[in-house]
């Protein structure tokens, strides 16, 4: 291997045994040769201080493992974006299209509207300019004086005509003097209102012809960065397994044309530039096989994300998914794991005439989905067919197993959907976090959103952000450092007690499991121990609880299922 970019593993891997399938890079637990080349880049870049204050400000880092054409072991690494000022760095792969070359299109496209920013900078602080927004700012205090003052006088004068109409003996020509007067006001007040709105009208003449070059230069800049945008995408050209290639914007045409979804016809800025896209690219290049991959974080959490360094996340969607898709062509890759119909099946704990209360596995949605049919509604329907209108009351994220509760008619799945939305319900969940939470209780009250960019991934945003409260109680701490905690969700926002969980201003631990907030483990665990509601025929209030099974907990191995 004499390519610097293609690195030996510095431990023995030769009885290691690979991966069958290349790795689903939107959901998976590392390989342990990913974990290898991972750990290995750790150190490696831990050397190189003239990264490192980039790096620790937050940054996703990935691995490739792949083989040569004699079958022998090693990996590439990447880095997303630019780090310490630069996209091409010794030690990792290049970028696909390198948009800091000077002499590149990229380059000399920004370089044109950056002349033109600072034309319209230039016009926009122009003295003649300034001097007639001055003159309108000045003419705009002066009219509402003079309206103000004007006005006042009329209130003064309809006071004094009422104070004479209520003290005095008027004659009809006294009265009809007063309507006259009043008359008057009113219609000099609308000349005044005509005579101000002239003068603005003509002071914003003068004004919209200094300004009409100005907005013309706007849209003439708008227009050439879609066109640069639009370019770029097409400088991108990515390769598949197959030594297919496609430029990234008709890549992102065609995925947009086959999920029916336009919008995503217009790859985001970005694209092309996460580490997935830039190392399957490089190895393509070099007639590298892939084997497995791996992305993780290095360094603080950005803002309002939850990013753990050294922990591994899935690569991004609204980038990655269609670009992936695409790239990933050719090469045997592993099944969606949320696409899989589960091998366990809901539990009924309760049933009546009119609810079913039943225990969902972990893996198994709620509801059918746009990849997958099977799920606990799908099921319970089968089971019962009796049930009519609305049926399912509430849902569980796929990985997140637990009470589930069902509606057998219109009427009951009103009533407690009404019950959900005055948060008349209490439920309870437990978790097993990836450490040790110090302290016994408290609430976490961070209110969040979706992250458009990277769906479904939520993020914390104090401005934009939904109001979400989540109580917690320590249960127990385990000899491996973990800790079981009860999570009382006080509002019902997604992902709600996985990002509380993870976020630094929560609890900062990630549930164990969690591939989204936090590291891969055979499951998310996380479980809906506890439901309180009033039944909405017999208006009694009951209480079900389900114990998580793979773990003896005891506040929740002695509760029984109550009715």
């Amino acid at each position: 291997m004499s390519d610097n970019r293609l690195h030996r593993f510095d431990c023995d891997t030769a009885g290691m045994a690979r991966p069958r399938q290349f790795t689903w890079p939107f959901h998976y637990v590392p390989h342990r040769l990913s974990v290898l080349a991972a750990e290995q880049v750790m150190r490696q870049v831990a050397t190189h201080h003239e990264w490192l204050n980039d790096l620790n400000a937050g940054k996703m880092l990935g691995v490739l493992v792949v083989s040569d054409s004699a079958g022998e072991l090693g990996f590439l690494a990447a880095f997303s974006g630019i780090l310490a000022g630069s996209n091409d760095l010794p030690y990792f792969v290049p970028p696909i299209y390198d948009l800091l070359d000077p002499d590149g299109e990229f380059k000399r496209g920004e370089r044109e509207i950056t002349a033109l920013s600072h034309r319209i900078k230039a016009l926009e602080k122009s003295p003649q300019l300034k001097q007639l927004q001055d003159e309108k700012d000045a003419l705009i205090t002066r009219q509402e004086k003079e309206a103000d003052d004007f006005r006042q006088h009329c209130e003064a004068a309809r006071e004094r005509r009422h104070t004479l109409r209520a003290t005095t003996q008027l004659t009809a020509q006294d009265e009809m003097r007063l309507i006259h007067e009043s008359q008057f006001h009113k219609a000099e007040l609308k000349r005044i209102r005509k005579r101000h709105a002239a003068e603005r009208e003509a002071i914003e003449a003068k004004i919209a012809q200094l300004t009409a070059p100005i907005e013309a230069l706007h849209s003439q800049r708008k227009a050439m960065s879609v066109a640069l945008q639009k370019r770029l995408f097409e400088l991108y050209v990515v390769t598949n397994a197959r030594s297919e290639q496609r430029p990234v914007r008709q890549i992102f045409e065609e995925f947009a044309t086959l999920t029916g979804r336009p919008h995503l016809a217009m790859p985001p800025g970005g694209t092309g530039e996460c580490c997935a896209p830039k190392l399957l690219q490089y190895a393509y290049d070099q007639a590298l096989k892939p084997v497995c991959m791996a992305e993780f974080w290095w360094g603080a959490s950005p803002t309002g994300e939850v990013r753990h360094h050294g922990h591994y996340y899935p690569a991004c969607r609204s980038k990655c998914l269609p670009l992936l898709t695409f790239m990933l062509q050719g090469l045997d890759v592993e099944s969606n794991p949320l696409a899989r119909s589960s091998e366990q099946d809901i539990t009924e704990i309760y049933d009546d005439q009119w609810i079913t209360i039943v225990n969902k596995p972990a893996g198994m949605l709620s509801e059918p989905g746009k990849l997958l049919s099977d799920s606990a509604l799908t099921r319970y329907k089968a089971r019962h067919p009796e049930a009519s209108g609305p049926v399912l009351v509430h849902r569980l994220d796929q990985e997140t197993s637990g009470l589930l509760v069902f509606a057998k008619d219109k009427d009951t799945h009103k009533e407690l959907q009404r019950q959900f939305a005055q948060r008349e319900v209490h439920k309870k969940y437990v978790a097993l976090l990836d450490g040790i939470v110090p302290g016994s209780n408290g609430v976490i009250d961070l209110p969040l959103r979706q992250n458009a960019a990277d769906r479904p991934r939520q993020v914390v945003d104090f401005e934009k952000g939904k109001s979400a409260i989540t109580a917690y109680e320590v249960l127990r701490h385990t000899p491996h450092g973990n800790t079981w905690v009860l999570l009382t969700p006080l509002t019902g926002r997604t992902h709600q007690l996985r990002v509380h969980a993870s976020h630094p201003q929560g609890l900062g631990i990630p549930i164990v499991g969690d591939t989204l907030y936090g590291q891969a483990h055979e499951r998310l665990m996380l479980h809906a121990t506890s439901i309180t509601f009033v039944h909405p025929a017999t208006g009694k209030q009951l209480t079900f609880n389900s114990p998580f099974d793979t773990i003896r907990i005891e506040s929740t191995d002695k509760s029984q299922s109550s009715k």
